[in-house]
């Protein structure tokens, strides 16, 4: 029997938290575990660039996936892509859980990133595309929320075995527990169907009315469920009036700024990175330990307090995204992330350069870190994966996701890889490039970024179309059969009506 009602949307918010889950514990995953006397033991004693680089290959992989998705998401659609990571990383954590060298905890990471890529860059569009308006952001943080609890696991777990076991299975277990999370998720698959938006935009018109009744019926009337079918056709016949979905349109800034809606999700998906928040997740032990002066044993407890904060913190916006909007928060918390780090660079100068208030110092540095976590988890992370979903055009969605969610991995690979040799080598000086980024964000996010809370999917559109082009949205006409095939349809375009 079909899933329908709440019944449905519960398995599609928990197929995408599951998938979350996934990211925020791979993310966690190697933190805890690549200063264990075992993992260390295992893989000889790797030096701060090896380390770095068996950490950060991962995001290598992730960019890969990412830049598929961009290239077939649009063709396989949605779930098939979902489908297509869960796999591959089922292949990847059994690589990891299996490694005896560096190079194949290496290759190993490379398979986990890039069914990472698939499922990252997929997931946040799949639940916008089901999502009701009023409440799309709040259901993109619920996913956040279990992304924050991925890397509390992450943490704990990691501590638990490298405290209690000496021999490899002290890391061992941890890579193979992702299975825990991926098998749900293709059972999920299973029983959830294609997104309406994306049959919709593939001439599939009667599959996707009949997903909306599904999900909806319970709580909208038929002629409220016709008319968002009929909204949504119309803007995939407008779309694909202007030819919006190849690979040129990423890059033209047509009637509906498909080009500046792109830059949008790329740049908003770099600054989350650039800001600096990963060099916290990832080496969180290393900076108690490196920059702080912690004890291993505390530098280990510290991170599993710092990432138990990262998850209670990450409820906060539940209750803000819907209520005060993306543009507020992002200002807001980017601007306190950025005071933060300069906060943090003189405290880190105080407690390396051994002065007499190091040791006070060294507690407020630790208070920063916290600070910095619950700031980024308000602002920047409650908006970074429910925004490119809102901002691109329905026939660029996947495309546009795929890429933006590249440009994520490629800038967490960068800030993942050189954080152990700039501690190393700057110390205190590492904080000062993230404060002055962050401060950056800030005028580009005022100045280019729209607000989009309680808009449909749909009405974004609008949102960015330029003169004219609003009538022609408004007046899309698309006649179809009982059967869901097309029968006549045409656009107007700057007052010429155009077959669509």
């Amino acid at each position: 029997m079909a899933l329908e009602g709440r019944l449905l949307f519960t398995a599609v918010t928990s197929l995408t938290c599951l998938g979350f889950l996934l990211i925020g514990y791979d993310n966690g995953l190697m933190g805890g575990l690549v200063n264990s006397t075992a993992f260390r033991t295992t893989f000889n004693s790797p030096s701060p660039t090896i380390t770095g680089l068996i950490v950060a290959i991962y995001e290598v992989g992730c960019f890969l996936g990412s830049v598929a998705v961009s290239i077939f998401g649009e063709q396989i659609g949605r779930r098939k892509s979902i489908g297509t990571g869960v796999i591959i990383m089922i292949i990847g954590a059994l690589l990891q859980a299996t490694a005896y060298s560096r190079a194949h905890m290496i290759v190993a990471r490379i398979v986990s990133g890039t069914g990472m890529g698939f499922i990252n860059s997929t997931v946040p569009v799949f639940q916008a595309e089901f999502s009701p308006k009023a409440t799309r952001g709040l259901y993109v943080c619920m996913q956040l929320s279990t992304l924050n609890l991925g890397i509390f696991l992450a943490y704990w777990i990691d501590y638990g075995f490298t405290q209690s076991h000496t021999s490899s299975i002290a890391w061992r277990i941890p890579c193979i527990l992702q299975c825990i999370f991926l098998f749900p998720m293709l059972l999920l698959l299973f029983l959830v169907p294609e997104t309406p938006r994306w049959l919709a935009s593939h001439s599939s018109p009667s599959s996707s009315l009949s997903v909306l009744t599904r999900l909806h019926k319970y709580h909208r009337s038929s002629e409220e469920i016709s008319t968002l079918h009929n909204t949504i056709l119309q803007t995939a016949a407008y779309e694909k009036s202007l030819g919006a979905g190849s690979w040129k349109d990423l890059l033209r800034n047509d009637d509906i700024q498909s080009q500046r809606r792109f830059l949008i999700a790329c740049a908003i998906q770099s600054f989350q990175q650039l800001g600096g928040i990963n060099a916290l997740i990832y080496y969180s032990n290393t900076l108690f330990s490196t920059s702080l002066g912690f004890s291993p044993h505390l530098s280990a407890l510290m991170s599993g307090f710092l990432q138990t904060w990262f998850f209670v913190a990450s409820f906060i916006p539940w209750f803000l995204i819907d209520r005060i909007g993306r543009r507020p928060l992002l200002l807001s918390m980017i601007s306190l992330m950025s005071a933060i780090m300069v906060v943090q660079t003189g405290l880190v100068y105080n407690v390396q350069n051994q002065t007499s208030i190091a040791k006070g110092c060294g507690i407020g540095a630790a208070v920063m870190l916290f600070l910095f976590e619950g700031a980024f988890t308000i602002g920047f992370q409650a908006t970074v994966w429910v925004y490119p979903s809102e901002i691109l055009p329905l026939r660029l969605r996947a495309r546009g996701s795929g890429v933006s969610t590249a440009c994520n991995w490629i800038f967490n690979y960068m800030i993942v890889q050189i954080t152990p040799p700039a501690l190393n080598n700057i110390g205190y000086k590492t904080y000062i490039i993230f404060a002055v980024l962050n401060a950056c964000w800030v005028p580009i996010i005022y100045l280019f970024f729209p607000e989009t809370k309680g808009l449909e999917l749909e009405d974004v559109d609008r949102l960015f179309a330029k003169g004219a082009s609003i009538e022609a949205m408004g007046t899309t006409q698309k006649d179809y059969s009982e059967s869901g095939e097309k029968v006549v349809g045409e656009v107007e375009i700057d007052g010429s009506p155009k077959e669509v």
